[in-house]
């Protein structure tokens, strides 16, 4: 699946986050990201907005918030349409993924940097 866009929320410019890690990565594995968190910054050169840009079409969101901290973002998440969200872990949310899956999106409860290092991305 490499070269489909994942949409990483929770993203953070600070280097010890699993989210940072994981921007890197999805790009080290040749994965267009886009970065979204709740500050402005960059990982590298790939940049952290804090919005999700319009017209936006992504493969994948992959989650490094906590299902409180998701609730402003359902509307957004779903009108996407991805194929595919990942719940990393913290931030397993049922609610998020009863409506996914209504719709038709597949739900992973995993780990993004454990699927990259397995090949199962």
């Amino acid at each position: 699946m490499a070269g489909l866009t994942t949409l990483v929320l929770g993203a953070s410019a600070r280097p010890d986050r699993y989210s940072n890690i994981a921007v890197r990565r999805l790009l080290s594995h040749g994965h267009p990201v886009v970065a979204v968190g709740a500050r402005a910054g960059h990982i590298g050169d790939e940049p952290v907005r804090t919005d999700i840009p319009d017209g936006l079409r992504c493969h994948t969101v992959t989650l490094y918030l906590n299902a409180h901290n998701q609730q402003v973002w359902y509307d957004r998440l779903l009108a996407l349409a991805p194929q595919r969200i990942i719940f990393n872990p913290g931030a397993e949310n049922r609610r998020l993924a009863d409506e996914a899956r209504r719709r038709g999106i597949e739900v992973v409860e995993g780990c993004t940097l454990v699927m990259l290092a397995a090949g199962t991305y």
